[in-house]
């Protein structure tokens, strides 16, 4: 059963929650407070729905890709996210996010990011309301991504580097958690998933449902519109697929599928599948499941993909995935860059790596999809990705 909201307690079932230091509980509680008031006030969703389609350039389009279709023999449609303001989803979150902290009233933002993107977006919409920004990103994470980290700083914002741990995603996340920690009177972190604890999930799929809400109007049973059989979606943190999957889950007849990160092959350990490999636990503030030892301690994630190289998910996928509403998959990066290049030269598109994992899930599974009505989210495009690939694979 889909949720329209978490219980009492900020769970989605049995997972989501606030598992946070005393002295975040009372910014949860305020974010809490000021995110209902703001989503029930029509003035912020006039103001938030003007910025979409002025500014991040929405509704993004959904593309036949005629050519590929034809090799596959399937139907496959791409929702453009990528060709939204920023060149990916996150920039429906982070204007959404950003707004909110000037109805707030806080002059200071902080973000963590992995492939970039997300500080890309958070940068951009700090840059649009004229707030500070600091983000945090891993050291590995910043020499593969650094066009976007030049993006970030030309954008105004501070770049601040993460030598802990294996230094990505994982590791960003909690350098800005402690950075709220000590900053929190004038701060607001806008986090870059639908993970965190609560009321961050569910703020977050609220901000992203937009995609499969667009989805529904325009492939809608009409003349030259079918309707999917099947979503397809990226899963790291998760938000690009929650907002794809959301409006959908619970639909009879349309099939679901997330795609995580297998890596160099679930076998090797050396991978991102903390929905098929993981176990439930809690990780940044929220139960869910994520890759862990026996002992309960967090392992290192391994992915191609700056976006997917996190040790756990979204608490709300964790609940999909229990209740049966979504099916997760794994891609290796080998698959993923061959699909990279495939779909760049069937149809002109370069995908970002995060992309390229639910495409290449699409092509191993094409003939027992033969004839199906495949979308994919396209969650972002590829430039952030190209040199990496060129220096690794070309």
């Amino acid at each position: 059963m889909r949720l329209e909201q978490p219980d009492g307690r900020g769970r989605f079932g049995a997972y989501g929650g606030a598992f946070a230091p005393e002295t975040l509980m009372p910014a949860l509680a305020e974010l809490e407070s000021a995110f209902v008031d703001a989503w029930a006030d029509p003035a912020f969703h006039r103001d938030l729905e003007r910025l979409l389609t002025t500014y991040v350039g929405r509704p993004t389009p959904v593309y036949h890709a005629e050519r590929l279709s034809e090799e596959l023999g399937l139907h496959l449609y791409l929702k453009r996210e990528d060709l939204a303001h920023t060149g990916a989803h996150k920039i429906n979150n982070t204007i959404a996010q950003v707004l909110l902290t000037t109805r707030m009233g806080k002059p200071r933002v902080i973000a963590e990011t992995g492939a970039g993107q997300h500080g890309v977006a958070t940068a951009t919409a700090c840059a649009l309301f004229g707030l500070d920004c600091v983000v945090y990103m891993g050291e590995k994470d910043i020499e593969r991504q650094a066009l976007n980290v030049y993006r970030m700083r030309l954008l105004g914002a501070e770049v601040i580097p993460v030598t802990s741990g294996a230094g990505t995603l994982k590791d960003a996340v909690s350098a800005a958690l402690r950075d709220w920690v000590a900053s929190v009177g004038d701060t607001h972190y806008v986090i870059g998933s639908v993970v965190g604890p609560h009321p961050f999930p569910w703020m977050v799929r609220e901000f992203q449902k937009v995609i499969g809400e667009e989805l529904r109007n325009q492939l809608d049973g009409s003349p030259g519109s079918p309707t999917p059989d099947i979503i397809v979606a990226p899963v790291g943190g998760g938000s690009n697929a929650m907002g794809i999957f959301y409006p959908y889950a619970g639909d009879e007849g349309v099939r679901l599928v997330g795609v995580e990160a297998a890596g160099f092959g679930i076998r090797t350990g050396k991978h991102g599948a903390s929905l098929g490999e993981g176990s439930p636990g809690v990780l940044h503030g929220a139960m869910t499941y994520l890759l862990q030892d026996r002992h309960g301690q967090v392992l290192e994630a391994h992915s191609i993909s700056a976006g997917l190289d996190y040790p756990g998910v979204g608490p709300e996928h964790a609940y999909f995935k229990d209740e049966g509403l979504v099916e997760y998959a794994s891609v290796t990066d080998d698959d993923a860059v061959v699909a990279f290049h495939r779909l760049s030269r069937t149809e002109g598109i370069i995908p970002a790596l995060e992309s390229a994992h639910g495409l290449a899930w699409i092509v191993e599974h094409a003939a027992e999809l033969s004839g199906a009505t495949v979308v994919l989210n396209l969650s972002g495009r590829g430039d952030k990705d190209v040199q990496q690939v060129a220096a690794m694979y070309d």
